[in-house]
């Protein structure tokens, strides 16, 4: 697969939102309860066959899913690197926190400063924890429509909808 086209996609979120853990289930498909902070930034790397929705084509693609550590310090030090050469992004909240919602326009206005408009998906994420949901997919898509963004509720947990926001960020991107 080395003739693939390679996307960079970042994910951006606050501390404990699940980014790890969404793309731990994309990747590996498997999730894992215990909460382990990321320090700096990792990149995982995914090929993927997608039908490009200009040519209809399927073509191989190359996923590098940059993730980075949530704490605000960190936004300041890391931003110009890591947003760098960024062609999509993943913005992820919390359902069960309203603020996780609210700190995603600090976390995309960092990010355009870096890359300019790119394609964003926005996702509720924890969506398995019903009880407790505080952000509707109302909210998240009225938000998400400030930056001509998509919307969609996951759970890295039960794995809902998590194959389709990785792939509607792909789709976007070569939409583009």
């Amino acid at each position: 697969m080395d003739d693939s086209r390679k996307l960079k996609i970042c994910l951006v979120g606050d501390v404990g939102v699940g980014k790890t853990s969404l793309i731990r289930r994309y990747v590996l498909d498997v999730f894992d309860d215990k909460y382990i902070a990321t320090i700096g930034t990792k990149v995982t790397k995914k090929d993927v066959q997608i039908k490009n929705p200009k040519s209809g084509a399927m073509e191989d693609v190359t996923l590098l899913i940059w993730d980075i550590m949530g704490q605000p310090s960190f936004r300041e030090v890391l931003r110009e690197a890591y947003f760098y050469g960024a062609q999509g992004a993943i913005a992820i909240c919390d359902v069960t926190s309203k603020e996780s919602l609210n700190e995603l326009r600090y976390w995309t206005k960092a990010m355009t400063a870096t890359t300019g408009q790119i394609p964003i998906v926005f996702l509720g994420n924890k969506c398995d924890l019903k009880d407790e949901t505080r952000v509707s997919l109302d909210d998240l898509q009225m938000f998400a429509k400030k930056s001509d963004g998509k919307a969609m509720y996951t759970s890295a947990r039960t794995g809902y909808n998590v194959d389709q926001a990785f792939l509607s960020i792909v789709d976007s991107i070569l939409d583009r």
